[in-house]
């Protein structure tokens, strides 16, 4: 395997200034309507990276589940790698690939927790399997084996039946963008790169160089 010889042409699009308009919001929803159209894989999967307290990244893929003016909103565990690491620093950042649009976008900004009826409404929604997971897995924590997993869930599953509450430990964070950045793929490596960036209050549109 030479992984030096990989190779692709990015031919499907191109994003100028003008295109990407004055809003980033507005452009995300767009380019997430187009990764939908095209049925891309999990539209929805992101990239979240967070820095714990001794300065290390570590990143791992969640769901965005909601978004507005207000942010992008994904759920997990608080008291995993990623809830510890955003309770120490409160900064993150996501990234959106869609492979076959050859578009990525970028997002970082504060993190803050969602309200306990927000996280209440979105756990009511999620399939009785994942419930009962959430009360299952003591996440990122050292376990035995998956028999441990079994266990948690079936004691949980006798516990509440059907209708498990969501637990404390359990629920939504929003992460609120001050840059967005638009990628998409061009030949010769020459790339479109957008950026948007908050200054007191005001959206400023810039060009990187790929």
């Amino acid at each position: 395997m030479n992984l030096s010889d990989l190779r692709k042409s990015y031919e499907h699009g191109s994003l100028d200034e003008a295109d990407a308009g004055g809003v980033p919001l507005a452009l995300f929803q767009n380019w997430l309507a187009d990764a939908l159209a095209a049925k891309v894989p999990e539209p929805n999967a992101m990239t979240l990276a967070t820095v714990g307290p001794d300065g290390r990244p570590s990143t791992r893929i969640v769901l965005i589940k909601d978004l507005d003016e207000r942010g992008l909103v994904f759920f997990t565990n608080y008291s995993s790698r990623k809830g510890r690491e955003l309770a120490a620093n409160p900064q993150a950042a996501l990234q959106f690939h869609w492979v076959e649009l050859e578009r990525v976008v970028r997002v970082e900004g504060r993190v803050e927790l969602t309200s306990a009826e927000e996280s209440d409404a979105y756990f009511v929604t999620r399939p009785l399997d994942s419930r009962i997971g959430a009360w299952a897995s003591p996440q990122s924590e050292v376990i035995s084996s998956r028999a441990v997993l079994l266990a948690n869930a079936a004691r949980a599953s006798a516990r509440f039946g059907l209708h498990p509450p969501r637990p404390e430990h359990w629920g939504g964070y929003r992460l609120v963008p001050d840059t967005w950045e638009f990628w998409q793929g061009r030949r010769s490596r020459l790339h479109d790169r957008v950026r948007f960036r908050l200054d007191a209050g005001t959206w400023v549109k810039e060009r990187l160089a790929p």
